[in-house]
């Protein structure tokens, strides 16, 4: 599952430089998430760290992007196998 960036954002720049697999970005007007990027940071931490840090909690599950876990561990290693690359 990756996560998703809701229009109460209020670009207060924390979630960004979080970010281990570097999904998030600023798009036109709000922050936003790359779901092939994004691995709600497994493989790298135990929680979502744009998450925890999230000032106004606007960071729910992408609905459209829903992976399992084992997914998501599959997405981190090919994502690290790139940066390695």
């Amino acid at each position: 599952m990756a996560l998703m960036i809701t229009d109460d954002c209020i670009n207060c720049d924390v979630c960004e430089p979080e970010c281990p697999n570097d999904a998030i970005y600023l798009g036109e007007e709000i922050y936003e998430i790359d779901p092939a990027k994004c691995t709600e940071c497994v493989g790298h931490f135990d929680e979502p760290q744009c998450v925890q840090l999230c000032p106004v909690a606007c960071i729910p599950i992408n609905p459209e992007f829903v992976e399992t876990r084992e997914q998501l561990m599959d997405k981190f290693h090919q994502l690290q196998n790139k940066q390695d690359a």
